[in-house]
């Protein structure tokens, strides 16, 4: 479509899509390089076949904060995405999350990997 065709809140609207994807597109690749896919919360393993599943998660919730050590990003499979931005949301709206802090994924990938590699 044409720009004379688009009303200004359309081309405003593409505009910030056109940037959100930029920009995700930018640490995405860079999370997927720096750390191994697995989901951070349920140890859930991913593949090139299902990678699309495994989601960027700001700890800090700002999209804006993306440090090139990756410190405020964890890969989460979508399903422990959307539960993290459930609790997020509770915890603005109503000063705290119905459920007890979860602990983080004890899972290691890697722990037999020299063993494997002897194979």
């Amino acid at each position: 479509m044409s720009n004379q065709g688009q009303s200004k809140l359309d081309r405003v609207l593409e505009q910030a899509r056109e940037y959100k994807a930029q920009r995700e597109k930018g640490y995405r690749e860079q999370a997927l390089k720096m750390y191994p896919w697995i989901c951070g919360r349920c140890t859930r393993e991913f593949t090139h076949k299902n990678l699309s599943e495994l989601t960027v998660h700001h700890r800090d919730h700002n999209h804006d904060n993306n440090p090139s050590d990756g410190s405020n990003w964890e890969l989460l499979c979508l399903y422990c995405h959307d539960n993290e931005h459930s609790r997020y949301e509770e915890l603005v709206q109503y000063g705290h999350t119905s459920e007890s802090k979860q602990q983080a994924a004890t899972y290691n990938p890697f722990a037999d990997l020299k063993a494997m590699l002897k194979k």
